[in-house]
């Protein structure tokens, strides 16, 4: 776990490079989106001032092997997005942590993609409040959050993930994801990746033998269909915890469908990128994300 949430520290380290002054900008805490039961969900919101919008959103999802992590890691990048002309919020979600006197985790899949829809769900409903383009919305995370954002961007209504958070005549669609090392297959996770057994028998309550359906419904290749929208997979080719061939199992069957996708595996990186990969992470994700989230200038 520490080693988890060191590598996933580095990357929202890197990703608040360029900060300064946020006199541009408006910023919204402690925002509840849904509630279940006495748990309130939130999320934190930034917002350009000027301008009348809308403007494309991007939510951020914190990693943290499901288990771990908080919606606070992206501060600093929801500030810069605002800045860069986004609405940006980065959600909290229900995490697995396990019970004290049973040890089985709390909340198993699928709560936390149901929570994550929500977010989108709720942003919608709130678009004019916020100056939110509904029909420009990308989603990005890593790790954890990054097998969240791909759930997101490649599951539909249809498939089940929706939950009953509120909000359910908007959709929970987005229009562009980015993917940093996150699972994608999480049977053949389990299989190579030891250090990854411990996240994945918590998440899907079980091992794959005796989760079957947990472990296929939590995949998100299960998902891929020719309508997925573009998505941006960056991730390390000495990553040890997700191992790169996650990466490349996407790749293949999202190109096999048609889908646009850009995989980028960055040399000599693990389970979180460090000096020149973490600015060529950071640029490739702006990049991708102004070429599918803002209008063309021509």
């Amino acid at each position: 776990m520490n080693r988890l949430l060191r590598g996933i520290a580095v990357v929202a380290f890197s990703l608040l490079a360029g900060f300064v002054g946020a006199d541009e900008i408006a910023v919204h805490q402690n925002l509840t989106y849904a509630e279940i039961g006495d748990t309130k969900l939130q999320l934190d919101l930034a917002m350009p001032k000027d301008g009348d919008g809308p403007f494309p959103g991007i939510v951020f999802i914190h990693g943290g092997g499901w288990s771990g992590g908080n919606r606070h890691a992206f501060r600093g990048k929801i500030e810069e997005a605002a800045r860069r002309g986004y609405v940006a919020a980065t959600i909290s979600y229900r995490l697995t942590q396990p019970d004290k006197e049973t040890g089985t985790p709390k909340e198993p899949f699928p709560a936390q993609i149901h929570d994550c829809k929500a977010a989108i769900r709720w942003l919608r409903a709130h678009a004019g409040e916020y100056k939110l383009d509904r029909d420009r919305i990308g989603v990005i995370g890593a790790s954890a959050g990054g097998h969240l954002s791909l759930l997101v961007g490649l599951s539909s209504k249809e498939d089940g993930l929706d939950g009953d958070e509120g909000n359910l005549s908007y959709s929970s669609r987005v229009q562009a994801v980015v993917n940093i090392f996150g699972p994608t297959d999480l049977v053949r996770c389990y299989e190579s990746s030891p250090g990854a057994v411990g996240f994945l028998k918590a998440l899907c309550n079980g091992t794959p033998e005796s989760a079957a359906a947990a472990y296929r419904s939590a995949s998100p290749v299960t998902y891929i269909t020719t309508d997925d929208p573009p998505v941006l997979t960056l991730h390390g080719d000495k990553d040890a915890l997700v191992p790169p061939e996650q990466a490349t199992i996407l790749d293949e069957r999202l190109k096999a469908a048609g889908v646009k996708h850009e995989l980028k595996l960055l040399a000599d990186q693990g389970h979180g990128f460090r000096g020149d990969a973490a600015q060529e992470a950071d640029d490739a994700a702006w990049s991708f994300f102004d070429r599918y989230l803002k209008p063309s200038k021509n």
